[in-house]
């Protein structure tokens, strides 16, 4: 006696005997040896109360077990959206492994002392461009964000540069994680993950 499927719109979902967050590590790794650049760029889809969508290319700067990190100008579009509707979705894609990464859930800022610790460790010239650069607003010119870079560089000389008030970092907190992998004749392997109970659950997808 077959056992009864579940309906279609109820897909079955098993307990996840494999870490999601373990996985991407793995993907990441290996994209790191086989990319030519920016393996960790990562397209970031945020949306306005009302729904209105809008992504844009960022790099992701940590993950661990509490999630995504990426760093922004709070004053950015997307930094806007973010503080009026604190959700996001990331999709990673590595063309050279033919792999992709769908990650979704809620979105939090990271503390200011994760902050201060990775905007120290920037190159000085990307800090004085974070004071200078007034992002996702209209620039008259480009000599305008050059003279801009002078007058920080002149104000702060040879100190300290401290990390600005408008400038830090988000971390995406998962509930969803799909892996895609390419197959022949486009039947495409995906494995989602499911936040549930503090674990994980596992499904697979028609391609």
């Amino acid at each position: 006696m077959h056992p009864r499927e579940p309906p279609l719109d109820q897909p079955a979902r098993t307990q996840a005997t494999e870490d999601p967050i373990a996985l991407f590590g793995a993907w990441m790794a290996e994209a790191a040896k086989s990319e030519p650049n920016d393996p960790n760029a990562v397209c970031l889809a945020t949306a306005t109360p009302d729904g209105r969508p809008s992504a844009r290319m960022v790099l992701l700067k940590e993950v661990d077990a509490r999630g995504f990190v990426f760093y922004t100008n709070l004053e950015s579009r997307k930094g806007r959206e973010l503080a009026q509707n604190p959700f996001a979705a990331m999709t990673f894609h590595w063309k050279s492994l033919q792999r992709s990464v769908r990650v979704e859930g809620a979105v939090e800022p990271v503390t200011a002392e994760e902050a201060d610790a990775y905007y120290a460790s920037r190159a000085r010239g990307s800090r004085i461009g974070a004071w200078a650069s007034r992002q996702s607003r209209p620039l008259e010119g480009r000599f305008a964000l050059e003279r801009a870079v002078a007058e920080y560089t002149m104000k702060f000389g040879i100190g300290e540069i401290p990390r600005p008030e408008f400038w830090s970092g988000f971390r995406l907190v998962p509930d969803r994680i799909e892996f895609w992998r390419d197959m022949p004749f486009r039947l495409h392997e995906r494995r989602v993950f499911h936040r549930h109970d503090g674990g994980w659950e596992i499904e697979m997808l028609y391609p």
